[in-house]
């Protein structure tokens, strides 16, 4: 039997020679970890489907300045993400991909290219803190991770908020770094424009997050310094000139479209709504991030939070303290809004993993150390309990199991002890390595195979086959106490959605092949409707499901007439 151990430091020694072959193994880890699923998990609700079919709006009507969900204004994030998801549609169109306005895989290309960048972006910024060799293992961690993992299957911002956010910071560091004399090499002379031009992209990407970070980060950094000259080298004038040359076009064309409607949306009710309060049901207390820290970064997460001696002990040292500043100050900000979301701390997951190791070449974990055992293995208790709520999921909603799925997720499983293994011999490096090959196991195990066969939670998506079953071509269509985004984007931007069963009685007694979807609360008055209206539609199916948002069961009829 061929031990894992050897054929991963021969893989790691080879591959971190040369920059060129480092990167094309990172962009291989990141395919594995990220393409298991990436067409075939259906639009996640709420945000994926709003943001998709704002994409799919543009292209419908061609106004690719204002931004709208059916016949709302969507006055929430800067233009570029439906620019960049409107453009991967386009090409998939003219590439002849079937339907190509209705695949959302083509909408999710963004976030896939934006979590390799990412993947690869932490590479080039860690190569100011570390060897090549522990460089590639911090971009094979940040491809491992759960949390980018998740985000490179959704349409919308945040994975290459990301990549903009490890581009601004790997940049930064290299200008702190050169300045407190602790670079091992010169910074090129175009880091500057790295800088910038991530910042560019990232105001147009999601407003000022990427800013904050980099500038609370500053912050700290000249305080220490006691001088902001060491901020000099990135050419602040001729940066900032950058940025308005990138973002004022459309913001000048927003502001005179909307009349300035969009910035108070977006400032006033969006972003310091989310300060006030918490949006959208998405409330958490302060240590939010920290509690579910072991699971989005899983599986380097128990390690992390061993360097955490490590990090304290040494917070002066220019390397240390520039990768603190990177964390502690954003991350403080993140936890005070009440809304929370898990997604919004990633940006700072490269720099965790830029202490890790550190801590890793510096003998910084101490394996002996009280509950460092009981600790490691997290990395085999997370993806345990994923696998219960999975098995438990599909027995309960469809009464199955995903066989297929079961011995990868096994495999996975004694992948994660072998983790906790090679760290009780001190081969942190090498547990590390053990964490990537398990999580691009459950990568293939959990999105690949065992997702699908949860066909109860994907209510949107059976729908609107059952639409296109009626036989018709484009159909209208209303629907009646389920009013998911996904069920928009998979039909039709003029899904009607009524208030009760009169009103789906109402929509299918008008001329044109029509289509009602009727929740089971509402069949009584939908019958009642039909029956007074003198109507007898044809009943399609009817399809069962639990809907994740509602936290309910629900049972949905599908009623045609032509």
């Amino acid at each position: 039997m061929i031990s894992i151990g050897p054929v991963l430091d021969r893989l790691a020694g080879a591959a971190s020679a040369s920059h060129w072959r480092a990167c094309a193994l990172l962009v291989l880890i990141a395919l594995g970890a990220f393409l298991p699923g990436f067409s075939t998990v259906p639009p996640f609700d709420r945000d994926e489907p709003r943001f998709t079919q704002a994409s799919k709006q543009m292209l419908e009507s061609g106004d690719f300045i204002d931004i709208r969900f059916q016949q709302e204004a969507r006055h929430k994030k800067p233009v570029g993400i439906y620019w960049l998801q409107s453009a991967a549609v386009a090409a998939g169109e003219h590439l002849g991909v079937p339907e190509a306005r209705v695949q959302i895989w083509l909408y999710r290309l963004p976030s896939l290219i934006g979590a390799i960048a990412t993947v690869l972006l932490t590479y080039w910024a860690l190569l100011a803190f570390v060897s090549p060799r522990l460089a590639l293992l911090g971009g094979a961690l940040m491809a491992a991770a759960v949390l980018l993992g998740v985000e490179a299957r959704i349409a919308k911002t945040d994975a290459v908020l990301a990549a903009c956010a490890v581009a601004t910071m790997g940049a930064l560091a290299r200008a702190w770094l050169d300045w407190t004399r602790s670079l091992p090499f010169v910074p090129d002379r175009r880091n500057w424009l790295v800088f910038w031009g991530a910042t560019a992209i990232a105001i147009l990407i999601k407003g000022p997050i990427v800013p904050m970070v980099w500038g609370l980060a500053t912050i700290v950094l000249a305080i220490r310094e006691r001088s902001f000259r060491w901020f000099a080298p990135l050419r602040p004038l001729s940066g900032l000139i950058l940025c308005l040359i990138v973002v004022m076009p459309w913001v000048a064309a927003i502001a005179w479209k909307t009349g300035g409607a969009f910035f108070s949306e977006s400032v006033g009710n969006d972003m310091l709504g989310k300060v006030a309060e918490g949006q959208e049901k998405h409330w958490g207390p302060p240590g939010l991030y920290l509690l579910i820290f072991f699971g989005t970064y899983w599986p380097a997460a128990a390690f992390a939070a061993m360097a955490v001696p490590f990090a304290w002990a040494r917070r002066r040292e220019p390397q240390i303290l520039f990768l603190l500043a990177w964390i502690i100050p954003s991350w403080i900000v993140f936890e005070a809004v009440p809304t929370k979301l898990p997604h919004y701390v990633l940006p700072l997951y490269p720099a965790i993993t830029g202490l890790l190791l550190l801590a890793v070449v510096n003998n910084g974990i101490d394996r002996f150390r009280f509950g460092a055992v009981a600790t490691a293995w997290l990395v085999f208790l997370v993806p345990a309990a994923l696998v219960g709520v999975i098995l438990y999921a599909n027995w309960t909603f469809d009464h199955t199991l995903p066989y297929l799925a079961l011995p990868v997720l096994a495999l996975a499983l004694i992948v994660a002890v072998l983790v906790v293994n090679a760290f009780r011999r001190s081969d942190f490096e090498g547990a590390l390595w053990r964490c990537v090959v398990a999580s691009l196991l459950l990568s293939v195990g959990v999105f690949g195979l065992a997702y699908e066969s949860l066909r109860s939670l994907q209510l949107s998506p059976r729908l609107a086959e059952s639409v296109r079953a009626v036989g018709c071509a484009d159909p209208a269509v209303i629907t009646v106490g389920y009013r998911e985004p996904s069920l928009v984007f998979l039909t039709r931007t003029d899904l009607a959605m009524g208030a009760d069963g009169a009103a789906a009685a109402e929509f299918l007694n008008q001329p044109g092949c029509r289509v009602a979807l009727v929740e089971k609360r509402f069949a009584a008055d939908f019958q009642a409707a039909i029956a007074k209206a003198g109507i007898t539609p044809r009943v399609v199916t009817t399809i069962p499901g639990f809907n994740l948002n509602g936290g309910k069961r629900l049972e949905i009829g599908v009623f045609a007439r032509q």
